[in-house]
């Protein structure tokens, strides 16, 4: 049965929780509310806004094409992945979402989710009211512009391989953006475990799954790249850097 984000009740076990004045380590939110001199205990009013919802269990539906769209969510654990379906049952990758990022942004506009949302992994989601939050960063100037980077990083995504570049290219893009990503968490940049398979891989850069495995391959013989099924290791980080430039545009 589908648990989306309007029905996901907060999870008990999950403690998690930073403590009196810290947030949660993958906070998406709160080098934006320390900056403005805001600590956990002295944000009552927004921390009221946040519910910690989960586990979903692999392939558990976060939400739906045109469900109404009342709240963002941060991924708090594991990995997401967004598509839409096409009117003969073809799927399209538009995303993946790692811890600390916000799944959710693209239904702004239009007030409904414009897509799906999949977990991959066991995931737990950190479920933000966005009427309450918008309200308040009208208040709050440093939240309002995290709020607008990460609308432009979500963006930023989603133009990422829009060009006419190479396999290579994108598979090096690709894997240098998860890098950077992971990086920014706190995770390792040259070592991670990726939850989505290669079909989704390939879907998500355009290409044939067999073209995604023949990269990964002629990566390992250069030296480039170490794969063990789904765990990834960067042995030549420039190397990488040097394919994805044109993307990258870095």
């Amino acid at each position: 049965m589908t648990r989306s984000l309007r029905h996901a009740r907060p999870d008990p076990g999950m403690a998690d929780d930073g403590d009196a004045l810290n947030f949660c380590s993958t906070c998406a939110f709160s080098s934006a509310c320390i900056s403005q001199g805001y600590d956990k205990a002295s944000l009552q009013e927004l921390h009221v806004l946040v519910d910690h919802v989960g586990p979903f269990p692999e392939g558990s539906e976060l939400f739906r094409e045109g469900d109404p769209f009342n709240a963002i969510a941060a991924v708090r654990a594991g990995m997401v992945k967004t598509y839409v379906t096409d009117t003969h049952g073809r799927e399209k990758v538009l995303g993946f979402y790692l811890p600390g990022e916000i799944i959710g942004l693209n239904a702004i506009h239009s007030e409904r989710y414009p897509c799906n949302a999949v977990a991959l992994n066991t995931v737990m989601l950190c479920r933000f009211s966005f009427p309450k939050m918008a309200m308040l960063a009208t208040r709050m100037p440093g939240l309002q512009q995290q709020l607008f980077r990460l609308l432009s990083a979500d963006i930023g995504k989603a133009h990422l391989l829009a060009g006419d570049f190479s396999a290579d290219e994108r598979m090096a893009a690709f894997l240098l953006s998860l890098s950077r990503r992971y990086a920014q968490r706190g995770y390792s940049a040259q070592r991670f475990h990726l939850a989505m398979p290669r079909t989704d891989i390939a879907n998500y850069l355009s290409l044939a799954p067999e073209t995604v495995s023949r990269v990964l391959r002629r990566f390992q013989s250069e030296g480039i790249l170490q794969v063990d099924r789904r765990d990834f290791e960067i042995l030549d980080m420039d190397g990488l850097h040097a394919l994805a430039r044109d993307i990258l545009r870095d």
